[in-house]
Parts: C-alpha cells; structure tokens; sequence
C-alpha cells in the first residue's frame, strides 16, 4: 500500500512546495516589483542587489516550475536551499528560530527543498518519464 501511495505523495508534496516558491518569486516581480526588491535586499545588506533581486525572483518561479513538474530535481532543490539559506543568513537569522520574522518556515523550506529534489521526484515527475528504461529491442540476426 505504501509504495502505490508513495509517487502520489511526493507529487503532492512536490506541488505543494513549488507553489510556495512559485508565488514567493511572483511577488518580488509583480507586488514588490523588481526595484523594491532590489532595495530590500540592498537595505537587508544582499551583495549585489540589483542583480541579486531578479536572479531571486526568477529563480523561486523557475524553481517552483520545476518542482511542481519534476524537472533537473536536484538541480533544483539544491539552489532553491541555497536561496533559503541566503534568507536565513541576511534577513530571517537575527531574529532567531521561532517568532516574528523567524527562520523556521525558511529553513523548513530549504530542507523540504533537498528532500524533493533528492527523493527522485516519484512516478510523476518529468525526471522520472525522461530516464525510464525502454526495453532492450532483440537483436535482428
């Protein structure tokens, strides 16, 4: 029963987490816009923030994509925990783990990312389709 749940599950789970991000990058491009984004990051002390804001917002779209379809998973999931850990460090961090402002749902998401983007991405991920072995064809003698 486990392993006939299992690849709907990790699609759940895969959808779940790439709308977070999807939206979280929708944001810094159509609510914040790319110039407010920019100044946050330029006021949170990012490196860069002129590059750094659309590289974020398209990354957390492309990311979120790619999860939500199964897509280059590890690829993925690890520069989607890069990015949390971008957060953790210049913006959620001083506030400590829990609270206003906290890192825990950061940090979850960037764990969440490595466990998807590692799992293989179940039966229902683009990955998964690409790579499955087609039969071997017998030899015509």
């Amino acid at each position: 029963m486990l392993d006939q749940a299992r690849p709907v599950v990790l699609l759940l789970a895969r959808i779940a987490l790439g709308v977070i991000f999807l939206v979280h990058g929708y944001q810094k491009f159509a609510t914040m816009g790319i110039a407010g984004t920019a100044e946050f990051f330029a006021a949170a002390g990012i490196p860069l923030p002129g590059l750094a804001a659309p590289a974020v917002a398209g990354l957390e779209v492309a990311g979120g994509l790619a999860l939500m379809i199964g897509a280059a998973l590890p690829f993925a999931g690890t520069l989607l925990a890069l990015d949390m850990i971008g957060a953790i460090v210049f913006v959620h961090g001083p506030h400590g783990l829990t609270g206003d402002g906290g890192y825990e749902f950061v940090l979850a998401l960037a764990a969440a990312s490595l466990a998807v983007g590692f799992t293989g991405g179940g039966a229902f991920a683009l990955d998964s389709a690409l790579t499955r072995r087609r039969p071997a064809q017998p030899a015509i003698s």
